[in-house]
């Protein structure tokens, strides 16, 4: 048991007694990771692993933490990060993974571009709606890579593909991979939120249902974007109509779905709302001076899925979409989540630990951290010690249901099923080791203090102007990164203790700029090197990621800057708008 002598108590400055020198060298793991990544171009794995051990080393070193609990909190970090994180995403790309062996994504893109010919009506219907559903299943870069090669195939130019593909994946990005970017927030914000003892998942409740409050704003206005930048102003006068009723039927159920249904669906249930929305506007209503396909990719060979007619078409397009959603909404009928919190411990009070060790087949204590880290006196600064396995396993397992379903209902033999699991794993093996070193990063920096001396610094730096710069922090982090988990998984910590300096013991604040940061990370998906990578590669520009670089970025800080300003508001006029843990 790496158990400590003695309580740690964390040094606001250890860097002699000077706060600003010290969260000077406390962004050194930052700044590593973002040099390796955007300067030297070093693959994400080995960034964030090195990153990693830079972080250790300066909590031992310089933030005075005993070895034996950091090693534990990042042990705790890499934890999370494989089980929660990653057990969120395995799942979710092998659903979708199903879908592709069998051939049945051919078969929905295939329906959408029968429901009409206008390359404006596609970008809305293919870029929005339906990387919207990628984005919710798969997420890092899935999205753009399909409805990139989709748009080219529907005929239109292959730059125009890519920048319409990647400005449409911007409003679905917070609840992406089923939810993956909202479950980092809590799990890594956890340990410097209010008191420290909030648990995880309730906090990921609090800030999807934030996050539901903020990106329906964008998602109202990116549809009106994509019709522009297919046609320019003709595009608006004829299709404003269809794109802003889309833009708000997805935006409506994406606050419904966040806040009173479950975040980790909220992109599966808008995306496909959305689409039955436009189905029906277009039955009433027909676009003016239609953008028809230039060339056509039919000469494709066609898959054993696309042969098929009638009712078992559409059923076999959508059924994987609408098990996930059927799942996961009776995963949250009261009777049955009743039940299984019954079955999983119950809730219990964090500091009542009989309570939390009642139940030992699913509740356990972290070992090493029993002693509680404090910043002072009052500010817990380590997430609690008991870890409830079902609340860390529950959105994968159902996800991971949903795929079995699916892979009966496609009559898939066993043993393909299992091999495509197997395949999706290693496809994704650096996305595994990146994503627990980041949230091992993550861990190791709240417990030692090197968080917390970050976060006052900047909040004293900034002050009022924090609801301003929260957001840019989540863009720049996403930008670098790559992903919005990854950074959130980084920033939100940062941004918890920053905002309880500015707005002392304000849990309100602290959901609003915490959820920020993932909501304006979505912005900065656009500009990631990877994102440019997978767009180029999709449309068939190889090595053309500058040129596609150069028609986003302008999109990227219009957006960006139209969303600091909501996130300004919300946290001065409007935080009537922000909800606050249950729990």
């Amino acid at each position: 048991m790496l158990i400590p002598l003695e309580p740690f108590h964390q040094i606001e400055a250890p860097i002699n007694g000077n706060l600003v020198l010290s969260a000077l060298v406390a962004a050194l793991p930052l700044l590593v990771l973002f040099v390796m990544l955007g300067v030297f171009k070093i693959a994400a794995w080995k960034a964030s692993l090195a990153t990693l051990v830079v972080t250790i080393a300066l909590a031992i070193f310089a933030w005075q933490m005993p070895a034996s609990p950091a090693i534990s909190a990042t042990l705790e970090g890499i934890f999370f990060g494989i089980c929660q994180i990653m057990w969120i995403l395995i799942p979710a790309v092998w659903l979708y993974n199903l879908t592709v062996k069998q051939g049945w994504d051919k078969v929905l893109r295939d329906l959408l571009r029968s429901i009409t010919e206008d390359l404006r009506i596609l970008s809305i219907l293919i870029a929005f709606c339906f990387g919207a559903l990628l984005e919710a299943l798969a997420g890092f870069g899935t999205p753009v890579a399909i409805t990139a090669a989709m748009m080219v195939a529907a005929g239109m130019k292959p730059l125009k593909s890519a920048v319409v593909c990647m400005l449409a994946n911007t409003a679905p990005v917070a609840f992406g991979a089923m939810g993956a970017p909202i479950t980092a927030l809590g799990t890594g914000s956890a340990g410097v939120f209010g008191d420290g003892s909030y648990d995880p998942a309730v906090l990921a409740d609090a800030f999807g249902a934030m996050a539901g409050r903020q990106s329906p704003f964008m998602a109202m206005i990116v549809p009106l974007f994509l019709v522009f930048l297919v046609d320019g102003v003709r595009g608006l006068k004829d299709t404003w109509h269809i794109a802003l009723s889309s833009g708000v039927i997805f935006a409506i159920f994406q606050f419904l779905a966040s806040n009173f249904i479950g975040y980790q669906i909220t992109d599966v249930i808008a995306s496909v709302a959305c689409i039955l929305g436009i189905l029906v506007i277009l039955r009433f209503v027909k676009p003016k001076n239609p953008v028809l396909a230039e060339f056509s990719d039919d000469e494709e060979e066609k898959t054993p899925a696309q042969l098929t007619t009638g009712g078992a078409r559409v059923w076999g397009a959508v059924a994987p979409y609408l098990i996930v959603v059927v799942i996961f909404g009776l995963s949250q009928v009261p009777a049955i989540k009743s039940a299984i919190a019954n079955w999983a411990g119950g809730v219990k009070d964090p500091n009542d630990s009989a309570a939390w060790l009642s139940d030992p087949h699913l509740v356990f204590t972290w070992p090493g951290l029993d002693e509680c880290f404090k910043a002072g006196e009052s500010t817990a600064a380590c997430v609690s010690p008991s870890i409830n396995l079902w609340s860390v396993l529950s959105t994968g397992t159902l996800l991971f249901i949903g795929g079995i379903i699916t892979a009966l209902i496609y009559k898939m033999n066993a043993g393909i099923a299992a091999s495509e699991f197997g395949r999706t794993i290693v496809t994704l093996k650096w996305t595994i080791v990146t994503i627990a070193c980041v949230l091992g990063i993550a861990y190791i920096m709240n417990a030692s203090g090197i968080t917390v001396s970050l976060g006052t610094a900047l909040a004293l730096g900034t002050g009022l102007a924090f609801a301003f710069v929260s957001p840019i922090l989540g863009w720049l982090g996403v930008a670098i990164t790559g992903s919005d988990t990854s950074s959130n998984a980084l920033f939100s910590s940062m941004q918890a203790v920053a905002a309880n300096n500015v707005w002392p013991g304000d849990a309100a604040h602290q959901v609003l700029m915490v959820t920020s940061n993932s909501t304006g990370g979505c912005m900065g998906k656009m500009i990631s090197p990877q994102s440019l990578s997978v767009a180029a590669a999709a449309a068939g520009m190889v090595n053309q990621e500058g040129v596609i670089f150069r028609k986003v970025i302008g999109w990227s800080i219009v957006l960006l800057v139209i969303f600091a300003v909501l996130v300004t508001l919300q946290a001065t006029v409007l935080t009537g708008m922000i909800p606050l843990p249950q729990g």
